[in-house]
């Protein structure tokens, strides 16, 4: 952390004050709180090339006021943490895998993951490196681990909200000399925090609820540790898969509410799932802050928000697809986290192992009783 930093990262503050001021340098008379963005694609560089800013490619001013910011929601009060943005959260999943293996390496995936893991998969079956998958629930992961240079955590996983238990699962891991990255894009660092957690990466996509508002891409990478991030920054150097500046100051303005949005989803998503949970015609209803939901036990003692995904099953295709057009304040799209609300039937694209009347609803921030009636309502006329 740099002396010209004016960072909550050293201090006992809550998680909204930490998020207000995150990243923010030191006040300068006449200058904004939160400088803006930096186009560059090149600086001013006489002499030798030594300093911070030679190259647009490797460095820009906003990147790195966010890149401390995550890494302070990330490891509130810890020195050495370091965070690397990227162009998308594919960009910086990619970075993490392909940087860290090699042909002839292994690498645990979670069956259950996120959707675009399989095309990951194919890639690196090309490359020469051997993959294994096991489902999230139940720690089943641990079955597949032995002689594995690399476990990829995805907790909760999307679209099924399971849940591993992460201390254990390192546990086992680092005995054997087993890297851990854990994907935390649906908990965020204000739900989850896996380097705590003894994760060696904590990966995300910041295009979902870390910065909420379902208008740029952004992922990053964060660990403790220097030699791992020092090839994963090659791997962004070499690919170039970097974030604009606008998009990485649109993040870093968007830090400063992701406590309140956090807090307001979570509270709704608990409260939609409690007024499906005595719905006859739904099934499957997984949401990890139920108290009798599978994950629960585990999540609760690992998680500190539960995040604003609740998923669920429709008897039948025609049904969910009924029920999603006559929802109102909930927009059929894809992605999820965003301050307003969006469901989609997941069967549509393929590749997950749902029913096809499966539903993903991320619930925003709308008012509790507007979005428990529009669902409510949206069940009602679905049934005819």
């Amino acid at each position: 952390m740099s002396s010209g930093d004016a960072s909550t990262a050293g201090a006992g503050y809550g998680d909204g004050t930490r998020a207000v001021r995150a990243g923010l340098p030191e006040p300068v008379k006449h200058e904004p709180t939160l400088p803006g963005p930096v186009f560059a694609a090149h600086y001013h560089l006489p002499g030798e090339p030594t300093g911070p800013y030679a190259y647009g490619r490797d460095e820009n001013p906003t990147w790195s006021r966010l890149e401390r910011a995550i890494s302070e929601l990330e490891a509130p009060g810890e020195d050495g943490v370091e965070t690397l943005t990227f162009a998308s959260g594919m960009a910086a999943i990619s970075a993490v895998l392909f940087s860290q293996l090699r042909a002839g390496d292994t690498v645990v995936l979670p069956a259950d993951g996120y959707q675009a893991l399989p095309l990951v998969r194919e890639q690196l079956t090309a490359y020469g490196i051997e993959v294994r998958t096991a489902p999230t629930a139940g720690d089943a992961q641990l079955g597949v681990l032995d002689g594995a240079r690399l476990l990829w955590i995805e907790t909760p996983s999307n679209p099924g909200l399971d849940v591993c238990d992460v201390r254990r699962l390192v546990e086992a891991a680092h005995a054997q000399g087993t890297l851990v990255a854990v994907d935390n894009t649906l908990a965020t660092p204000l739900g989850q925090r896996p380097l705590e957690l003894g994760a060696d990466f904590s990966v995300a996509s910041g295009t979902k609820m870390l910065t909420g508002h379902g208008d740029l891409l952004l992922g990053y990478v964060a660990s403790r540790n220097a030699g791992l991030m020092t090839s994963v920054r090659r791997w962004r150097k070499i690919v170039g898969a970097i974030p604009g500046p606008m998009e990485a100051w649109l993040a870093h303005r968007s830090l400063a509410t992701l406590h309140l949005r956090a807090d307001r989803q979570t509270a709704n998503a608990l409260a939609v799932a409690e007024a499906l949970r005595g719905r006859p015609e739904v099934t499957g209803l997984r949401y990890p802050g139920l108290p009798d939901d599978p994950s629960h036990k585990v999540a609760a003692q690992q998680m500190r928000r539960f995040g604003c995904v609740v998923s669920f099953v429709l008897p039948t295709r025609a049904r969910a697809e009924r029920f999603l057009d006559a929802l109102r304040l909930v927009d059929d799209a894809t992605s999820f986290g965003g301050v307003r609300s969006t469901a989609e039937r997941r069967g549509r694209w393929g590749g997950d192992a749902v029913p096809e009347g499966f539903i993903r609803l991320s619930v925003g921030a709308e008012d509790p009783e507007d979005l428990v009636t529009d669902v409510l309502r949206a069940l009602e006329e679905s049934a005819h």
